[in-house]
């Protein structure tokens, strides 16, 4: 059942949009790792931060080939993120920030992690059936559609 028969339009518009910023976004995120790439050869030399920063791209990457496989986005994705990016910020400025910046940043890695644990715990005990994504809506209403034109 649709609640706005009307938003068919609009709905495929925005769909169209979603997929041109994903694949900005994937584009975008495959130069930035190729240019990385490039100056850690030029430099001859990989840090920690060099690869933590390719870790970063291969999340968004993967980020953006489950929404575009699933039609959903796993809240935990961008929480992998931020810690990834919060562990190279503290690793790289660690010389500069002063002691309770370093902790501060420290909790907070940590409080991510909780939130993805609990969230992981959540998908485990209590499963819920799929929402209707995107794609789902889209198929179901044209399967629908198929159903009644043969009864």
């Amino acid at each position: 059942m649709q609640h706005f028969p009307g938003a068919q339009p609009a709905r495929k518009a925005i769909k169209l949009v979603t997929m041109l910023g994903l694949f900005v976004i994937a584009i975008a995120t495959v130069v930035a790792g190729v240019i990385e790439v490039n100056k850690m050869i030029v430099a001859r030399d990989v840090t920690l931060a060099d690869l933590l920063l390719l870790f970063l791209y291969l999340e968004i990457l993967a980020m953006v080939a489950i929404y575009l496989e699933s039609g959903k986005l796993p809240v935990r994705f961008p929480l992998y993120i931020a810690i990834i990016a919060l562990a190279r910020y503290l690793i790289i400025d660690m010389k500069e920030m002063g002691p309770w910046e370093a902790v501060s940043i420290g909790v907070t890695i940590l409080i991510i992690t909780l939130a993805v644990m609990v969230i992981r715990y959540g998908h485990i005990k209590f499963p819920y059936e799929s929402s209707g994504s995107f794609d789902t809506d889209f198929s179901d209403q044209n399967n629908t559609k198929k159903d009644l034109g043969k009864k």
